[in-house]
């Protein structure tokens, strides 16, 4: 009966541990990008949901208000447009013409 329960536990442990999620933080962060994503969470307030893609040289950011577009200088992406109220996809899609 003990090695039942024994061989029970060890088998829930290594459930649970092998169904844990894996961390996606990167090993370093740019200040701007720390600064951005405490920005986006209101400093832990809020749970923060987003998509993002990057297509040749625009970056584009949905969250639930819509998608903002980003393009790329050479050196940096910078803002270019809002679309309110549109998905990823769609926006995409747009700015691939």
């Amino acid at each position: 009966m003990r090695q039942k329960l024994i061989a029970v536990t060890l088998l829930l442990l290594s459930t649970t541990l092998l169904a844990a999620p894996k961390p996606v933080a990167p090993d370093t962060l740019a200040h701007s990008s720390a600064l951005f994503l405490a920005g986006l969470a209101n400093d832990g307030k809020r749970t923060v949901t987003y998509r993002a893609m990057a297509r040749n040289t625009h970056f584009f950011l949905e969250e639930p208000a819509g998608v903002t577009v980003y393009v790329y200088d050479g050196n940096e992406y910078k803002k270019e447009a809002f679309l309110r109220g549109t998905k990823l996809e769609r926006a995409v899609k747009k700015y691939s013409k």
